[in-house]
């Protein structure tokens, strides 16, 4: 039946969903009207709004592609593909590898969102190679699995919340991370779609006759001979004790920094994943061959970046991001707060793909109305994490570096990727209201 249903919703993304550059160029005009229409904002002012905002998340940009770059390198490690390689062994059927490939997506989502993105390709790749299984909702299922990276350990907003000195700090404090990443309704819910998703991507399995295949050749890595160091220079390229050193040096910083009572922020998750990746990689030659890697599945966000900055310098300056916030709030109550934060930020991050950047848009406004309404502050800050989140799943942008492992566009799995919002959404709301 779900084979059934996913199927028209695939066949209208592969005829009529753009690539994801032309998409935000899409994007963009629809803010720039939308502005000018319902905020009554000037042509010259929408415009000088979007220049002035073009460039207003370089700082947050790279600590994002840092989650992602560091998350890729450790995702190459030689002891990670061997794992993965060794897990893709043991897989027959279709239907085990579509179940398989959501449950390490999910799992490594949870701990970095860049390391769940690269490791589900890489995975997907690797069981294309050994199962005739149909690429494009292997991909959707590796992909289906950043939906819980924001509840997650790298989760930007309960990270940025649980920082010294942010923002918000003034009005709601530092919240350390068990009472939101580690809250019994964050990790409730973390279970239930990590339970549930497997499940609607095994039922969403094409038959045999419909499936779209790959020839497994074409997967195929390239064998690369390693150099012979000749020059002192190059032996020192290819020095594991370097690695060894330096990777010893930051994890033991870690070690410190959280035996000093330090918590988890984007800043320590990033030492973590980087120091990890030099140890793991041993030699520097090798990090910096996986860092080229790294770099080139990460160009379509480096492009786009800039551009959603802009869109939201538009949907902040005009006042548009704040009147769909407060329209939300403006019939909400204590109880039911949370589930329009989460459904406000997944109308948001269509148009402001950064979690962290959706915080700031989103924060002013929510974080008030919950303490005037007397709601739980944490939950609501974890239902616009959540929202963004979801999303994310009828969102190209950050399934970019996942196509560009795969070779794949993004119409080719798009169509799953809307009935995996629909089960997704059910489940995060019905948590987030009742639980």
């Amino acid at each position: 039946m779900f084979s059934k249903i996913a199927k028209p919703f695939v066949h209208l993304t592969e005829r009529y969903l753009p690539d994801p550059f032309v998409l935000v160029l899409l994007l963009t005009l629809l803010v720039f009207a939308a502005a000018m229409l319902f905020q009554q904002q000037t042509p010259l002012a929408v415009l000088r709004y979007w220049g002035d905002g073009f460039w207003g998340l370089l700082s947050f940009a790279m600590q994002m592609m840092l989650v992602l770059v560091t998350g890729f390198l450790l995702a190459t490690t030689p002891l990670v593909q061997r794992a993965l390689d060794a897990l893709a062994a043991r897989v027959q059927t279709p239907g085990t590898a579509i179940v398989l490939v959501t449950l390490v997506a999910l799992v490594a989502s949870w701990l970095n969102w860049g390391f769940g993105l690269v490791v589900g390709a890489f995975f997907a790749k690797a069981l294309a190679r050994r199962v005739a299984v149909d690429y494009r909702l292997l991909l959707a299922s590796a992909y289906s699995g950043f939906v819980i990276w924001h509840g997650g350990l790298a989760g930007s907003v309960p990270l940025t919340i649980a920082t010294e000195g942010h923002f918000s700090e003034a009005l709601i404090g530092v919240i350390p991370t068990s009472q939101t990443i580690f809250s019994g309704f964050n990790l409730t819910l973390t279970l239930l779609l990590v339970l549930l998703i497997p499940l609607l991507n095994r039922l969403m399995l094409p038959n045999k006759d419909e499936a779209i295949l790959v020839d497994p050749a074409k997967l195929a890595e390239p064998a690369q001979a390693a150099p012979v160091p000749e020059r002192p220079a190059e032996r020192l390229e290819h020095s594991r004790w370097l690695g060894w050193l330096f990777g010893g040096l930051g994890l033991g910083y870690l070690l410190l920094y959280f035996s000093d009572g330090g918590g988890l922020n984007l800043n320590s998750v990033n030492l973590l994943f980087l120091f990890a990746a030099i140890l793991l990689h041993q030699s520097p030659r090798n990090l910096l061959n996986s860092l080229q890697q790294a770099i080139s599945g990460s160009a379509g966000i480096l492009l786009q970046f800039p551009f959603y900055a802009g869109m939201m310098a538009v949907m902040v300056q005009s006042g548009m991001a704040q009147s769909v916030s407060q329209w939300f709030v403006g019939f909400a109550s204590s109880e039911t707060l949370p589930l329009w934060s989460f459904l406000s930020a997944g109308l948001v991050n269509i148009f402001v793909p950064s979690g962290g950047g959706q915080w700031a848009v989103q924060a002013p406004v929510m974080l008030p109305a919950a303490l005037e309404l007397g709601a739980d502050i944490e939950r609501v800050a974890m239902a616009v994490a959540w929202g963004d989140a979801w999303t994310n799943l009828i969102q190209p942008f950050w399934a970019l570096p996942v196509l560009a492992i795969a070779g794949l566009k993004a119409k080719d799995i798009m169509g799953f990727c809307l009935l995996q919002l629909l089960l997704t959404g059910l489940v995060i709301a019905a948590v987030l209201t009742w639980y």
